[in-house]
């Protein structure tokens, strides 16, 4: 199955105020749901993975990130868009909250997020794609063995001019935002 694995908070969200905790701060990008319609119609499984150490920290729970997603499923749905699965990782080791505040795999750029949907799913490495704005992100998807596009909302393109050199994983390509990567996906299969 093919797939693309979206970071959240600064890919398909604003990440305007931190640790997201209360749903009205939730708001999408402009064109991120039909960036995701557009893997949807394509035949794409769309997942979110997605870091939430505010869990660890005390900051929120997960009923209140439950509350979150439930707006972010509204939101897409309202333009014909859906993500598949929502995975997160609660975890942290600078958290007070047991047992999430420990070193886990799951947290990116660990994979155990993609090994999730890997065993749920039966994703094609070779046909899939990771989006995020960070290089967690980016050694999360190269990690994994999958084309890695990085965008330049939320932190892509501040830590890209920054950190770039410093990186041992290089993303793919480079796209001004999720529409820009989504577009650049579609135009890839069709030019195989």
């Amino acid at each position: 199955m093919k797939a693309v694995f979206l970071d959240r908070d600064g890919t398909i969200n604003k990440d305007e105020v931190g640790y997201i905790s209360h749903p009205d701060d939730f708001n999408l990008f402009p064109d991120a749901a039909k960036a995701i319609a557009m893997l949807n119609k394509a035949g794409y499984m769309v997942f979110v993975v997605t870091n939430q150490s505010g869990i660890a920290r005390g900051y929120y729970t997960f009923d209140d990130l439950d509350i979150i997603h439930n707006r972010m499923h509204e939101l897409l749905s309202k333009e014909d868009a859906h993500v598949d699965e929502v995975f997160i990782s609660p975890y942290h080791h600078e958290g007070t909250i047991e047992p999430w505040n420990i070193r886990h795999e799951d947290r990116k750029p660990g994979l155990g997020m993609f090994r999730k949907a890997q065993d749920k799913y039966d994703v094609s490495v070779r046909e899939s794609f990771m989006i995020g704005d960070k290089y967690s992100d980016v050694a999360f998807g190269k990690k994994a063995g999958m084309k890695m596009i990085l965008v330049e909302t939320g932190y892509g393109r501040e830590v890209f001019l920054r950190d770039r050199e410093k990186w041992e994983f290089k993303p793919d390509y480079m796209a001004k935002d999720l529409l820009a990567a989504a577009k650049l996906i579609l135009w890839m299969e069709d030019n195989q």
